[in-house]
Formats: C-alpha cells, sequence, structure tokens
C-alpha cells in the first residue's frame, strides 16, 4: 500500500520535448554539467574597471589561439636554403631560408595573410601587456595576500611564458630583426662558463646560426607555451572560483562577502560583448598599423651589424641591460679567464650579468614578494578586500620603483635611436642611462611615497572638514570663509576605511633571546610602517562634526546679527 502511494505521489522526470533538449538532457545525465553551470553561474564579482586588464588577457590569448592557428597552415619552420620567387619585387632571386620564404608568401600570396600575421602580433602585445598590467594591479591593490599568494605564483609564471611565447613567435620568421635576437640570445648562452658552448650548440643544431633553431622554436611556439599557458589561465580561474573574487572596499563590503552581480546572465552577456570589442580593437589596428615589416629587414644575414634593430618591448629590456653594461670600469675588466683542470674557459661577466642579474631581481621579488610581506607584517589573515595604493605608501613605492627600474632598460635597449633622432652622442645617451639604472628606481620610491602619504593628509583632512565648495562668505567682521560639504556615507567610508599598521618591534624567541633574523625583520617592519597616516577614528569625526556644526551656529549668528544692525 506504502509502495504504491509513494509511486503516485513521486514527481515524475523530467522530459525535454525539443530534439535539443533531449540531447542537452542526454548529456547532463552523464556529465553533470548542469550542477556545475548553476553552481559557477551564481558566483557574484565585484563590478570595477580594473578587473577588466585580466578580462583582455585572457580574450586576447584565444585570439592568438584562433589567428596563429590560421598561420600554422601555411608557415614553414625550415632553414633549408631556397631563392625567393614570389611578387615582392626588391627581394626576388634573394637566397633566404626557407621559413622566411613562406612568411613573404603569407603577408603577400595568402588572401588575408597579411592581415592576420599583424593581427597575431598585437595580440601578443596587447596580451603580454594585459597580463603585466594585471599584476601591477594586483600588487598595488594587495591582491596577493592570504589566501591568493599561489595565484601571485601561476600570475608570475603566465609573466614569464607571455615573454617566451612573444621571443619565440617573433623569431620564427628568420628575417634581420628576429636573427639579431637570437644573436643575443646566442652570445648569452655561450657566456655561460663551462656549459654555455653546448647549450648553444643543441639549441641552434651546431655553430650559430645553425640549422635546426627556427625548428625547435617553432614546437615551443606553437605546442609547448600555449599548452602550458592555457594550463595556468584554468589553475587561474579555478583558484578564483574557490578563493571567491577580491573587491575595493566600500560600505557593506567586508573580508566576508562579495558585492556585485552574478556571473549568469549578467557577466556572461558583458563578457561576451567586452570579447568583441577586444577583437575589433585588434583587427583595426591590424589593419590601419604596420607591424613587423619583415620585407623591409631582408633575409637573417650574420655577417652585417645592423642598428635600429630593436625587438618587441617585453624583450627589449634585457637587451638594453646588455647595452648598458660596460665591458671596462676604470681599470677593472668584466671579462676573466678562469682556470679549470680541463684548461682555461672565459667568464664574461659583462655579458652574463647584465643578462641575469636583472632578471634575477625582477622575476625573484616577483614570485617571492607575498611572502616577504607576509613575514614583515606577520599577518596570517585572509583578505578579499583590496587597499587603496595610497593607504600603503611603501608597497606602491616599491612598485613604482620597479616599474622605473623596468623602463630604464626598455630605454636602453633604444639608445642608438634615442641619440639618432635626438641627434645627441651615444656615449651620453648611455652614460645618461646608467645613471638612470641606480637613480632613477630610489627617485621614484620617494617621490611616490611622499606623494602617497600626501594623499592620505588630503583623505584624512577630507574626512575631518569636509569638502570644499568653492562658496566664499564674509562674515560681519570682515572675515572671509569658504563653506565645507560634509561627505556622503559612501566617500566617506573609503577615505576611513583602511588599516595602517604601525612598526612591530623585534620579539624574543621561545629562548628569550632576539635572534638576527627577527632584528632583521624589525628593521624592514620600521622602513615599512615608520612614516604612516593614521585613519581617522569615529571620535575624531564626531568631534570635527561638532565643531562644524559650532562654527556653522556662530557664523549664522552673526549674519543675523548683521542683517538686523543693516535694517536698523
Amino acid at each position: 500500500m506504502s509502495n504504491a502511494l509513494t509511486s503516485h505521489t513521486a514527481e515524475a522526470p523530467y522530459t525535454p520535448t525539443t530534439k535539443v533538449g533531449r540531447i542537452t538532457d542526454f548529456v547532463d545525465q552523464r556529465v553533470g554539467g548542469s550542477g556545475i553551470l548553476k553552481e559557477f553561474g551564481r558566483k557574484v564579482f565585484p563590478d570595477h574597471w580594473t578587473f577588466m586588464f585580466g578580462e583582455v588577457a585572457l580574450y586576447s590569448f584565444v585570439i592568438l589561439l584562433l589567428s596563429g592557428t590560421f598561420l600554422t597552415f601555411f608557415f614553414d619552420p625550415s632553414m633549408a636554403e631556397t631563392h625567393y620567387n614570389g611578387s615582392y619585387v626588391p627581394l626576388k632571386g634573394v637566397e633566404m631560408s626557407v621559413a622566411y620564404n613562406s612568411s613573404l608568401n603569407i603577408s603577400f600570396e595568402v588572401r588575408g595573410g597579411l592581415f592576420m600575421r599583424q593581427v597575431h602580433h598585437w595580440a601578443a602585445l596587447l596580451f603580454v601587456a594585459a597580463v603585466s598590467v594585471h599584476m601591477l594591479r594586483v600588487f598595488f591593490t594587495g591582491a596577493f595576500r592570504k589566501p591568493r599568494e599561489l595565484n601571485w605564483v601561476v600570475g608570475a609564471t603566465l609573466v614569464l611564458l607571455s615573454l617566451g611565447a612573444g621571443f619565440t613567435g617573433y623569431s620564427l620568421p628568420d628575417d634581420l630583426l628576429s636573427g639579431n635576437g637570437l644573436r643575443i640570445i646566442d652570445g648569452i648562452l655561450k657566456a655561460i662558463p663551462v656549459v654555455g658552448t653546448y647549450i648553444s650548440f643543441f639549441l641552434f643544431g651546431g655553430e650559430f646560426p645553425g640549422t635546426m633553431v627556427i625548428s625547435r622554436l617553432y614546437v615551443l611556439h606553437i605546442l609547448l607555451i600555449p599548452a602550458i599557458i592555457l594550463l595556468m589561465i584554468v589553475i587561474h580561474l579555478f583558484m578564483v572560483v574557490v578563493h571567491k573574487h577580491t573587491q575595493y572596499p566600500g560600505p557593506g563590503r567586508s573580508d566576508n562577502n562579495v558585492v556585485g552581480y552574478p556571473l549568469g546572465p549578467v557577466y556572461a552577456a558583458k563578457a561576451g560583448g567586452f570579447f568583441f570589442i577586444v577583437f575589433g580593437i585588434i583587427a583595426a589596428m591590424a589593419a590601419f598599423f604596420t607591424i613587423n615589416p619583415i620585407w623591409n629587414y631582408g633575409p637573417y644575414d650574420p655577417s652585417p651589424v645592423s642598428a635600429g634593430t630593436q625587438p618587441d618591448w617585453y624583450i627589449g629590456v634585457f637587451d638594453g641591460a646588455l647595452r648598458l653594461m660596460p665591458g671596462w670600469l676604470w681599470n677593472f675588466p668584466f671579462e676573466w679567464e678562469i682556470p679549470f683542470p680541463w684548461g682555461t674557459n672565459t667568464l664574461s661577466f659583462n655579458v652574463i650579468g647584465a643578462a641575469m642579474i636583472p632578471a634575477g631581481i625582477i622575476f625573484g621579488l616577483l614570485f617571492t614578494y607575498p611572502w616577504i610581506e607576509r613575514w614583515i607584517t606577520k599577518d596570517d589573515r585572509e583578505h578579499h578586500v583590496l587597499d587603496r595604493p595610497r593607504n600603503v605608501p611603501t608597497r606602491t613605492a616599491i612598485g613604482a620603483a620597479g616599474v622605473v627600474f623596468y623602463c630604464v632598460m626598455w630605454a636602453a635597449a633604444s639608445s642608438d635611436l634615442i641619440a639618432t633622432h635626438f641627434h645627441v652622442s651615444l656615449n651620453d645617451v648611455t652614460y645618461w642611462l646608467r645613471t638612470l639604472f641606480f637613480i632613477g628606481p630610489i627617485l621614484a620610491y620617494q617621490i611616490t611615497k611622499r606623494i602617497a602619504l600626501a594623499l592620505q593628509r588630503k583623505d584624512r583632512e577630507i574626512v575631518l572638514h569636509g569638502r570644499e565648495t568653492g562658496r566664499i562668505i564674509r562674515l560681519p567682521h570682515g572675515e572671509y570663509k569658504e563653506k565645507h560639504a560634509q561627505l556622503d556615507e559612501y566617500k566617506r567610508y573609503r577615505l576611513v576605511s583602511f588599516e595602517s599598521p604601525k612598526v612591530l618591534p623585534a620579539e624574543p624567541n621561545e629562548k628569550g633571546i632576539v635572534v638576527a633574523k627577527e632584528k632583521r625583520r624589525a628593521w624592514l617592519s620600521k622602513w615599512f610602517f615608520e612614516d604612516r597616516v593614521a585613519p581617522v577614528t569615529p571620535a575624531e569625526h564626531q568631534a570635527a562634526l561638532e565643531h562644524a556644526a559650532h562654527e556653522e551656529h556662530a557664523d549664522h549668528e552673526a549674519l543675523e546679527a548683521n542683517d538686523k544692525a543693516l535694517s536698523k
């Protein structure tokens, strides 16, 4: 009886009525995708324009995959010799590699080939730029703090992979520009003591330029690096979902919630439209602005030395470091002969040092900074609300110093063009850039920190005294005053809702001893937090409101007395 009653009262299973519905239901019952989509679609994302840098990076990578697939059908990664017989007359009959010949054919023979080449190149530049700016946004706002340290490492890995993808890509055409870039890489590899020559022979398939480097870079560019980038993107998005999204401070926002809109349908619709906006901008750039005109450079020839050949901006920083490094400093050489049991080996520190030390500083700090700041602050809490950069002046100043350090080396990669375009001495340009290499980051740090502290003081003044209205009144006794208006709740909350950590002095361990490591941490804490502007407390704000009300009442009485005197 109970079984019959249960069978009658049980809800009948859902049966799709359309063919598409039946196919979807069939797949869902075996994959369980509806539950995943339902859970993921409920994820709430905050609405702020700076979060779009990550989307630009993702969409430009998708465009890279699409355009790269098209180019793969026509590109031949061979260094075999041939003679050009295509439609570009200035190069007819010129001896070149098959790779360069196929690149010219893509540009002039394949319908839409030049457009797709330029789409691919512009998308590559935009991808590296978007990833870099996204990482800067994460750094300046403190989004790398617990529990997102590992996601920061994933982002730093994506930066490295994007550099590798860009370098292997622009090296493929085997033109003069890409050949000069490979010549630099060959020199750096050979500067590595003992094993450098063997690594160079392995990469190039013999003495530079060899016969195998293009095909090997091709495998890296179209297979290995994109696969790892795709894996890192999946891991990154998975961690974003697991950790929930960060958000900027504001009323009702805390580490325990996310204020925004759900992924479906709001952000799904926005993301779809934004993808086509990014695609359209890249397509417009590819159609109207020439980039990497390989037919102007000609095939690579290792015999001449050419000026004015700079790599793309994201690799140019390493070329700039090589240009800044001197061979001698006064009477001290940077190239030494080091004896080994099997013979003498040359250590070219002017090459290996310039290539490795700046890169080691940049990427070493990039990968380890979350743990460095966590050690200095002893902050093991979870953070889901972002910092305003002005409220963390030391971190913001460190970031600005790093950007200037990078940009000086980037500018040094074009030192010859700076000299020729501005008609100045190349030596003078090099000396000034060497000075900026050391002085520039220090100036950027000091200036940025002073600006951040000044902005904090201005915020404090606005909270206590209100914003300026531009209205000037004259009191009966002749005094002129500007009327101030109190902030609304939202703006006031943004200006007061931040933490201002104090200096953490050195603490003894369980044995009562202050070890050297703890002393270093205390010194760094003092350097990090000694200059601080505390946020306005509720008591200070209430006192400021009472004072403003008292002044308003006094001014009102004075104006009334003045009116009565005038009426008599």
